[in-house]
Order: structure tokens, then C-alpha cells, then sequence
């Protein structure tokens, strides 16, 4: 399934966040994989420093396996489902992992990076770091 997550950078942990991205240590341990880095470089921030991202996740609870993860860093403000469950090949039973290579929330990913700024640069800019 797809979820649109909505969160904030805890207080204090921006360099920590930025510097376990581009060690690409973010999310180690995890069955998610390189998951994370991805999900950090389509992220989008607004003015009032809530990224916004889609996540792919297979669990039956919403990112029971990413939350520990994603709290080490962030507030989770909300995680919603991106797209409709019954359209979704994976959760209807029609295609087990269809989300890997799934289109559904292209449009909606297309929506999220005209909004706001990017996530990374965003940070990367606040600690002095442009690369």
C-alpha cells in the first residue's frame, strides 16, 4: 500500500537526519531497504517545516516496520492512505508486491513536487552543506 506521510523534523535531530542520509545509513537494519534514502529525496517541505513524502509499505499496520526508524528523526503528523485500498492490486489479492513497480500515486507524487521545496536541499542548506 501507498501512504501519504506528513511529519516534522524533531528538534535537534536535523543534523543527525541529514548526516544519516548521506552516509546512506538511514533506515540500516531495516527490511525497507533503501526505501528511506528515496522517500527523503522526493520529500517536500511547506514554510511551517512539514515534509510530506508517499511511502510504499507492506505491513498490516501502517509502517510498522519504517516507524521506529522514521521516529528516531521525525514527529509523524499524520500517515493516510495515498490511494483508494480497493484499487490497490496488492491489498485486493490480484497481485502480491504490485506496489514495487505500481503507478497509483503517480499523479499524486507529480502534485507533491511542485509544492513547497525540496526536503533535502532545505536542510542540507540550514547546516551550510549545498551539495
Amino acid at each position: 500500500m501507498r501512504y501519504l506521510v506528513k511529519a516534522r523534523v524533531k528538534s535537534g535531530r536535523e543534523p543527525h537526519l541529514v548526516r544519516a542520509i548521506d552516509d546512506a545509513t538511514l533506515g540500516k537494519g531495516s527490511i525497507a531497504g533503501d526505501e528511506y534514502l528515496r522517500n527523503m529525496e522526493q520529500a517536500r517541505v511547506n514554510d511551517q517545516d512539514v515534509a510530506t513524502w508517499v511511502e510504499t509499505c507492506f505491513c498490516d499496520q501502517p509502517l510498522a516496520e519504517e516507524r521506529p526508524y522514521w521516529e528516531e528523526y521525525f514527529e509523524l503528523l499524520s500517515v493516510k492512505d495515498a490511494h483508494s485500498r480497493r484499487n490497490c492490486r496488492h491489498e485486493n489479492g490480484t497481485e502480491p508486491w504490485a506496489c514495487c513497480d505500481c503507478d497509483c500515486t503517480k499523479k499524486l507524487e507529480e502534485s507533491l513536487a511542485t509544492q513547497g521545496d525540496s526536503f533535502l536541499q532545505t536542510f542540507r542548506t540550514r547546516r551550510g552543506d549545498l551539495t
